[in-house]
């Protein structure tokens, strides 16, 4: 039988990791041990579920327990379901609930690089990219089009973070990711250095005069790419561009010089991935 609770008391401690943690808080619950993290919407927590994710609690509006959040509740009976009306998760969340309903997951040991890159022959590698929602966008682009792993630097926005999760519609799940090293000192000599040894050709995605254009056969013609993309206004340091095997442009008309790396990313994953559509 499901184990539904109503919510009587907002200061009920079950309700922390809903109301008053941070996600840096939530990151950092049980170390040395992994934390938690936070997905919203039922669909959202679905993928997650299937991807084999192990959900702790969940917060329900009542209303959706017994239509669009049956299915997983009934998936996941043991756990325990707080709910309450729509105004009253929302004055505890601080904010609306997409979908009625957050679940509170354990975060998984990442695998190292050499692992999710087995077998890979198109990776995206992102570099200081601060702002969730870009980091969401990007992972629903890297599901879409064929992108085999992506790799983010640690200067980088978790990838479960709650936003984030929620703009890549839960494709964070699916596909492969984990971080380039711990220290960002790593990057970007000794990160490039162990794509290098993984047999991948890097395409630094850049406004430079030695650029070529993405439609370049070269670049088609790799067998492994990894495709590196930079944090919003700054775009890629010129120590990463310097290190990178090309320096790659999308043409553009009317004076536009760049686009949002989001953006730019379904470009490039869409030009140098459709061999494999």
């Amino acid at each position: 039988m499901s184990n539904i609770i109503e919510i009587t008391d907002f200061e009920a401690p079950e309700l922390d990791v809903y109301a008053r943690l941070t996600e840096s808080q939530l990151l950092h619950l049980y170390e040395p041990e992994k934390g938690l993290f936070i997905a919203e919407s039922p669909k959202v927590i679905e993928r997650a579920l299937d991807a084999g994710y192990v959900p702790v609690s969940f917060l329900a509006e009542r209303k959706h327990i017994a239509t669009q959040a049956q299915d997983i509740i009934t998936r996941c009976e043991d756990i325990p379901v707080y709910t309450a009306d729509f105004d009253i998760l929302t004055r505890l969340t601080g904010f609306k609930l997409t979908r009625g309903m957050l679940c509170a997951m354990c975060r998984p040991t990442l695998p190292d690089a050499e692992t999710i890159c087995a077998g890979a022959h198109r990776i995206a590698v992102l570099e200081n990219i601060m702002n969730p929602t870009n980091i969401g966008a990007i992972f629903r682009s890297a599901a879409a089009l064929n992108i085999d792993a992506v790799l983010l630097t640690p200067a980088c926005s978790d990838p479960l973070y709650r936003r984030a999760v929620r703009v890549s519609m839960g494709t964070v799940f699916q596909i492969p990711w984990t971080f380039l090293g711990n220290d960002s000192n790593e990057w970007p000599k000794q990160g490039m250095k162990q794509l290098k040894e993984l047999g991948f050709k890097t395409a630094a995605m850049a406004l430079n005069d030695n650029s070529i254009p993405i439609d370049e056969p070269r670049l088609m013609a790799e067998e492994k790419l990894a495709i590196v993309l930079g944090t919003e206004g700054d775009g890629l340091t010129a120590c990463t561009i310097s290190n990178c095997d090309y320096i790659v442009r999308i043409p553009m008309s009317h004076g536009v010089d760049s686009l949002n790396v989001a953006a730019a990313s379904a470009v490039a994953f869409w030009q140098l991935c459709s061999r494999k559509l």
